[in-house]
């Protein structure tokens, strides 16, 4: 007799919790200050191989998960490449046939300063990506300092991701 209502409370009170989080559609990471997982060791033909160490050297960078079936990966691509003219950006191209990617950045431009593959999605799994398109800020230490689930478009791109990015540089 006591544990319907006790069931209720309980559900009510997860709801309305949920209800007053920032921004109930994201799914917090759980690797937010900690060090950014292995990015593996393959790459597209004639690109520059990402490495773990790139990850760890001073400054603030940028991963981005990608793919070239993507539609929102697509829509954020001029975003990415007006952001790698003044941060680096890493690409880890989820998923791809070899050639589809390379296709993509031929025609679309290539805004990565370097580039890995994860074709069987074991990376992504370790960096808890969703899918894609999602973007990590990672500080000078290898550190993710955020994660941002979808396209660097509109008013989620200026509301969300750069002031998170702007704060990210001035603790550097």
């Amino acid at each position: 007799m006591v544990l319907p209502p006790l069931v209720f409370a309980g559900l009510a009170g997860m709801f309305l919790w949920g209800m007053g989080r920032d921004n109930p559609e994201e799914v917090p990471s759980a690797l937010i200050g900690r060090e950014a997982p292995s990015v593996g060791v393959e790459t597209l033909p004639g690109k520059t191989q990402l490495t773990d160490e790139m990850l760890r050297q001073p400054g603030v960078k940028l991963v981005n998960f990608w793919a070239s079936w993507c539609p929102p990966c697509r829509a954020e691509h001029p975003t990415l490449t007006e952001l790698s003219k003044d941060i680096p950006v890493y690409g880890i191209d989820l998923k791809d046939p070899e050639a589809n990617a390379s296709t993509f950045l031929a025609e679309h431009g290539d805004p990565f300063h370097a580039l890995a593959t994860d074709p069987r999605g074991r990376i992504a799994i370790d960096w808890g990506v969703t899918a894609p398109p999602e973007t990590f800020i990672i500080d000078g230490e290898g550190r993710i300092l955020y994660r941002h689930a979808g396209p660097l478009v509109r008013e989620d791109y200026t509301n969300r991701f750069l002031p998170q990015l702007e704060k990210a540089r001035a603790a550097q």
